[in-house]
C-alpha cells in the first residue's frame, strides 16, 4: 500500500485514514489496516458501515465527552466491536475562546497531555493488545484530541517528530470540509464558525511543542507515557503489534 490508500472516503465523516505505513523505530514500519484515526462517527451511512465491516474493525476508541457521546456514537448495535469511551476533555471550549486567540489550541494540547494522561495510558494499553486490531481512536473533528493521543503513540512507536507533524497536518483539508458542514447544520452559528479560525486550524508548531514540551517536562516521551501508567511493557507492546 501506499500513501494514497491513507485517507479512507466515508459519506459520513470527513478525516478518517490509516496510520500504516510511518517509518518507525529499528527500521521497521506501522503495520497497514490496523491502526485509524478519525473523526465522529455517528453519523455513518450504509455503505459506510460496509466500508467498517470490511476493514475488519475489532475496537472503537472515543475521546469524546460524555454530553457529546449522548449525542450520537458508533453503531455498536450493527457493528459488534470492543467499544471504548475515555474521554480526554471533561467539556469541549467555547468556540468563541479560539476566535481571538491564536495559540490556544497548543495550549489546550499540552493541557490534554497533562490532565488525560491516566486515560491516555489506558488506551496506549488497550492498542497494545493484539486482540484489540484493527482499531479507531477518533473524535469530533479528529484532530485534537485524537491529534495528541496518535502524536503520543508515534513517538513511542519510534516514528520522526517531522512525520509525526506531517500526518496531523492532513486533517487540515478535512477541516474545510468539516467547517462547511457545521455551516450547513447549524445556520445561526455561521458567523462564530466562520471566525474561529484557530479551532480549525492544523499548524505544525501545535504537535511539534507538544512534543517538545513533553522531552522538556519529563525527559523523553517514554518517560511521560511511564509516568501517566503506560511503562516499558506497553511500549514494547505497542511495537510489537503495530510494527512490522
Amino acid at each position: 500500500m501506499t500513501a494514497l490508500d491513507r485517507h479512507i472516503t466515508l459519506e459520513g465523516a470527513v478525516n478518517f485514514r490509516d496510520l500504516g505505513g510511518y517509518q518507525a523505530a529499528g527500521g521497521r514500519t506501522i503495520r497497514w489496516r490496523t491502526l485509524f484515526r478519525a473523526d465522529g462517527l455517528s453519523r455513518l451511512t450504509p455503505t459506510d458501515r460496509s466500508v467498517i465491516r470490511r476493514l475488519g474493525i475489532a475496537t472503537v476508541v472515543d475521546l469524546r465527552t460524555s454530553a457529546e457521546v449522548e449525542r450520537g456514537r458508533f453503531p455498536v448495535e450493527e457493528i459488534p466491536v470492543g467499544f471504548h469511551h475515555l474521554p480526554l476533555l471533561d467539556q469541549v471550549p467555547d468556540p468563541q475562546r479560539f476566535e481571538i486567540a491564536p495559540g490556544m489550541l497548543g495550549a489546550q494540547y499540552l493541557e490534554i497531555a497533562r490532565d488525560a494522561a491516566r486515560q491516555i495510558a489506558q488506551i496506549l494499553g488497550i492498542i497494545a493488545e493484539r486482540a484489540s486490531h484493527p482499531v479507531i481512536v477518533h473524535c469530533t473533528a479528529g484532530k485534537d484530541r485524537t491529534g495528541v493521543l496518535v502524536a503520543v503513540l508515534m513517538a513511542l512507536l519510534g516514528v520522526d517528530d517531522e512525520v509525526i507533524v506531517d500526518d496531523y497536518m492532513l486533517s487540515a483539508d478535512a477541516m474545510i470540509e468539516l467547517r462547511r458542514q457545521l455551516v450547513e447544520r447549524y445556520p445561526d452559528g455561521k458567523d462564530v464558525i466562520e471566525r474561529a479560525d484557530e479551532l480549525f486550524s492544523a499548524a505544525p508548531g501545535n504537535i511539534a511543542n507538544l512534543l517538545a514540551s513533553l522531552r522538556q517536562q519529563y525527559g523523553s516521551v517514554e518517560a511521560y507515557a511511564a509516568s501517566a501508567g503506560a511503562g516499558p511493557g506497553v511500549v514494547s507492546g505497542l511495537r510489537d503489534a503495530l510494527l512490522e
